[in-house]
């Protein structure tokens, strides 16, 4: 009965994956700047980074108990062994809607005035060379924080840029 189970979800499993699209053609928007981005991701710094720079960022992540989030995040990732980690963004002259593209699979939060932020549209694709997901976010200008969990390596390249 348990070995019925376990093929139950597996075959679950697989038949959402196979709902995936499948290919960088297959995104809802054009992301090859991000993907171009994301090739060349440089290291997290230690000050809030810009929103508006057009620079990927590698982000080391630790496992979800030890990633110090601001708030824990909006959807518990399914595998508990999962990684998670966060960076801050500075201050922008305006509110303006930004596009957070991953280069894996992972949950992402906004969070901003100690609120979580409403993703406003989301496309992805499996089978597309460092570009997994991408998200549209309206974002104000006060300094927000970009969380990620669910992520099954210790670390992901993430770009924001300005939406187009």
């Amino acid at each position: 009965m348990r070995l019925l189970a376990i093929v139950a979800v597996l075959l679950t499993a697989s038949a959402a994956l196979a709902d995936e699209p499948h290919g960088c053609d297959k995104f809802a928007w054009s992301i090859a700047k991000a993907q171009e981005l994301l090739a060349k991701p440089t290291p997290a710094a230690g000050r809030p980074a810009d929103r508006d720079g057009a620079m990927a960022i590698s982000l080391p992540l630790k496992p979800l108990a030890e990633a110090g989030l601001k708030l824990p995040p909006e959807r518990k990732p399914a595998a508990p062994n999962s990684f998670a980690g966060s960076v801050e963004f500075a201050v922008a002259s305006r509110t303006a809607t930004y596009t957070v593209t991953l280069s894996a699979a992972a949950w992402i939060d906004v969070v901003q005035d100690g609120k979580y932020l409403k993703p406003a549209a989301f496309t992805g694709a499996l089978d597309c060379a460092g570009v997994r997901k991408s998200v549209k976010f309206a974002i104000g200008a006060d300094p927000f924080t970009l969380q990620l969990s669910g992520v099954t390596s210790d670390t992901i390249a993430v770009v924001v840029t300005p939406a187009d």
